[in-house]
């Protein structure tokens, strides 16, 4: 996750929905099979949701938690999941030896340039190594195009409704992409999350203030945040309109690729 310290991520907001976001982790790690001799990279581990996961999946294996949010790290060494913690951006990390697994989910959408990235860390890998990701591909959602048109409706200046560059994928077009480093398997789920009423805005603006609303909230004065929220709820409620005890269903699309490398 490639933040500024002062635009850290926020853990305790992250995890509101920890259990949406552990189950696209499972699904990838479900197709994970025996690994051979070295390393377990959880590349951009986040709060370490998946760190316990991993170590009883693969006991005994030296396990490496790395982000670029210090306060994330703190979080996941805290599970105790994890040998080593490394502090830095993915884009400038370079393993010490190659690695077993990287196991990646949810972060590389943040970062560009796919085409050189994934092929970089497929060369890191030992050989019949692993690099197992997941990513969320819901771009063209409306969780996401009406938040960039509030952004672009009222701030102007800051914000343009250009068409929208989605940052990941179809499935296919990675496995194409890592096809000759190995064998690939890809797939898509969309997951129909039900989320539960909360005491002030709408559930699926909630859902993203910790993620895709944090680069624009960035941009934004504290009253600028208000009026931008205030108008998001309102574009949601027609989007996504709550059930009769409150609670919203939100589709919620995510792919997967997992490489062994030969």
């Amino acid at each position: 996750m490639s933040d500024r310290a002062e635009h850290d991520w926020n853990p305790g907001t992250y995890e509101r929905f920890r259990g949406f976001r552990l189950r696209p982790a499972m699904d990838l790690l479900a197709q994970v099979r025996d690994l051979p001799t070295g390393d377990i990279v959880d590349l951009g581990c986040g709060t370490g949701a998946a760190g316990p996961v991993l170590k009883e999946r693969f006991p005994g294996v030296h396990r490496i938690g790395l982000d670029s949010s210090p306060a994330m790290l703190d979080r996941a060494a805290a599970t105790g999941a994890y040998a080593e913690m490394i502090h830095t951006d993915i884009v400038d990390w370079k393993p010490a030896t190659p690695p077993a697994l990287i196991f990646s989910n949810a972060v590389l959408h943040w970062l560009d340039d796919h085409r050189q990235l994934l092929p970089g860390l497929a060369e890191m890998l030992t050989t019949g190594g692993v690099l197992a990701v997941q990513m969320p591909r819901n771009f063209d959602a409306p969780s996401h195009s009406l938040l960039r048109e509030c952004a672009a409706q009222l701030f102007p200046d800051r914000f343009k409704v250009d068409p929208c560059t989605p940052p990941v994928r179809p499935a296919r077009d990675y496995v194409t992409l890592l096809a000759p480093f190995g064998q690939v398997d890809g797939w898509e789920t969309e997951y129909a999350h039900r989320l539960e009423p909360v005491a002030q805005g709408h559930p699926v603006r909630v859902f993203t203030e910790s993620t895709a609303m944090r680069p624009v909230l960035a941009r934004l004065s504290p009253a600028e945040a208000v009026t931008l929220m205030r108008d998001y709820d309102a574009a949601l409620a027609k989007a996504y309109p709550a059930a009769a005890d409150g609670s919203v269903l939100f589709p919620f699309r995510r792919v997967f690729f997992v490489l062994r490398t030969v």
